[in-house]
């Protein structure tokens, strides 16, 4: 079971949530609003928070952009990955990821199964990683993003986190883009 190591300095990472809806306006999106409370709550920067309609080019345009933001170190979306015809986030961002994170799916349902049962095989939740920069999908309620960043991410996103976490292994995400061509 993770641990926190509590002599070890907490380092806070910039964090853009980005919201996949035809019909949320900030005003009303309560997903991402959970998701930037609870990244500041925990000590992180909401680094850009967006709403983008369901719409692969729209939805990639903007992680794209994202991942190339030095100022973005994580990308959390919220919405699009159920079933229906307009639910397209999964298609948009996972050809996108350098490589994929299964077990961000597997623990997602792991933890959702005991809170709604079999209905959590209507989400595609997924996560990777692209151009250093982890990017998270989840579902668009606002308990799926409880669930979360609660039982997920705000451990593996907290450097403390034992017996590991993502935080320390950034430094070497590009490390492949970065070794000689020798």
């Amino acid at each position: 079971m993770a641990s926190k190591d509590q002599p070890k300095q907490f380092i806070p990472l910039n964090i853009a949530v980005l919201t996949v809806s035809d019909t949320r306006s900030l005003d009303d999106d309560k997903s991402g609003a959970t998701l930037a409370e609870r990244l500041m709550a925990a000590g992180h920067t909401l680094a850009a928070r967006e709403i983008v309609t369901d719409d692969i080019e729209a939805i990639r345009a903007i992680i794209r952009r994202w991942i190339a933001d030095d100022g973005v170190d994580a990308i959390i979306t919220t919405g699009g990955t159920g079933f229906t015809g307009r639910d397209v986030t999964p298609e948009a961002i996972e050809p996108l990821f350098e490589k994929r994170m299964d077990g961000f799916s597997i623990a997602f349902h792991m933890m959702s199964y005991g809170k709604i049962g079999t209905s959590t095989i209507q989400s595609r939740a997924t996560a990777g990683v692209a151009g250093a920069t982890y990017i998270f999908c989840l579902p668009g309620s606002p308990g799926a993003c409880r669930d979360g960043w609660d039982g997920i991410l705000a451990a593996q996103l907290d450097y403390r986190t034992r017996p590991c976490n993502f935080v320390e292994i950034m430094p070497r995400l590009d490390e492949h883009l970065r070794r000689s061509k020798s």
